[in-house]
Formats: structure tokens, sequence, C-alpha cells
């Protein structure tokens, strides 16, 4: 069995995010950039499964500039065989990017396709609906426990009313919640190993895919700050603060 997981790089959720002066965008300059940390969740659970002796091959695929081999290189040191690096300028929208991994699902043929349920940047959680309908694939979104036996997977959800447990045929698509596991890190022996491992870079015309989109970026802002609390004596003046200034009751 191969799987197939996509990965993405954004900035280091430790990181305080910075907005430009004329608000275009997010400051990326010497900003420290690591794995999205659902896509963590998805290399884990996939090469977990090789462990287990169930896939034979993990495949990791990111698509962006060139600077995104350093967070393929981080998912073959914890585990992937090998990994494909999707060149394009900027990081295209999601539904750009679900027809270039099409693309790479075509050209791959993997049994099982693992993504993470959204990136924390853009936070869209689209691209791996978007690819399942693209390739006519069944899926699993939300996943927090996922086991294969019969040619089949069986996805336990993560869904507003509790827990909903689906069976899909393979080849499927599964998108990881928190839930699922706990990613490893990385030992220096592996990261180093990680840098013979075959790394391939294709363009979208590799993929037969042109790539456009249509959302435009207008803005970006900074959430407004929280003005300072203030101190009550008694409940008598929290409660006449809240009725008199907060309004709230």
């Amino acid at each position: 069995m191969k799987v197939l997981v996509a990965v993405k790089r954004v900035i280091d959720y430790n990181v305080k995010v910075r907005v430009k002066p004329d608000q275009s965008d997010v400051d990326l300059a010497n900003v420290k950039m690591a794995l999205n940390p659902f896509c963590e969740i998805a290399v884990e659970e996939a090469v977990r499964l090789k462990e287990q002796g169930i896939a034979d091959e993990v495949v990791v695929v990111s698509i962006g500039p060139k600077a995104v081999q350093e967070q393929l290189r981080t998912a073959l040191a914890l585990g992937a065989d090998r990994a494909i690096h999707v060149e394009h300028d900027s990081m295209p929208d999601s539904l750009s990017v679900a027809k270039l991994l099409k693309g790479v699902v075509e050209k791959e043929q993997p049994q099982l396709v693992i993504l993470g349920k959204q990136s924390i940047d853009s936070d869209n959680n689209q691209a791996g609906q978007m690819l399942g309908a693209l390739t006519d694939m069944p899926q699993g979104t939300f996943a927090s426990k996922v086991s294969l036996a019969d040619g089949s997977v069986e996805v336990t959800r993560e869904v507003d009313g509790g827990l909903q447990t689906v069976k899909l045929q393979l080849p499927a698509i599964v998108t990881t919640d928190l839930r699922l596991n706990e990613p490893r890190y990385a030992k220096l022996p592996d990261i180093m190993k990680a840098k013979r491992k075959p790394l391939e870079t294709l363009s979208a015309d590799d993929l037969g895919v042109t790539i456009s989109s249509n959302i435009k970026l207008l803005k970006v802002e900074p959430p407004a700050e929280r003005s300072a609390g203030v101190k009550v004596a008694d409940v008598d003046e929290l409660i006449d603060k809240l009725k008199n200034e907060a309004k709230v009751l």
C-alpha cells in the first residue's frame, strides 16, 4: 500500500504573527517557518501505518516555492520514504491546490491520501474536500481514529454532536484532526538520512494543471487590542459596572 501525505509550510505556531505596515499581507521576513501542525499529524499517522506493516511506502508532497523543500526534508526525517515538490512561486488557493494534488494522485496512484484538516495560516479547511470531489474518492474528514482492514478504512470523525464512524472503500482520502495522534520528534540520525532520501521536483505543467485564482486578498489586519481590565471593590460595584458601563445585565 502506498500512502500519499500532503503537507504545507506555515509560520511556526509559536511565533507571533506580524502584519505588514501596508496591511497587504502577513510579514514573513526573518520569520521561523515549520510544518503545519495538522500536516505533522498526517505524516505521523502514515508513518505509523508503515511501522504496523500496513503501508509499504509513504510519499509526502508539498506545493510552493523552493523553500518548502525544508519542510519536505522534515517530513522525510519523521519517517516518509520520498518527497515530491510541486514548485510554484506563491501559495495558490484551495481549489488550485486540490487540482495540483489530483495530478499527483493520478501520477502516484496511492491507496490512501492523508491531509491535515486545515492549515493554521489560511484556516480554510477546503483542500481535502475539494480533492475528494475532483478525484471522486470517498473521504473521512476530521479523523480522530483511523484503522485499515480488508481493502477499506474505518474513520472515526469528530463532529459537533460527538463522534461519527464511517467506513470507506480504498482508495480514499482522510483529513486529520488534532486528537488522532501525537507527532514524534525527528532524531538527529533521521535528519541526516533525510538529506539522502529522494526529492522530486515537478511543475504545474508537468501535472497538466493551469493555476488561476478567483480569490483576491484585500487586506490583513491584526486582532483588535483588548482594553485593560479594572478591579472592583465588591460585588455591588461589579453589578453596577455590568449594568451601566458594559450594559450586559
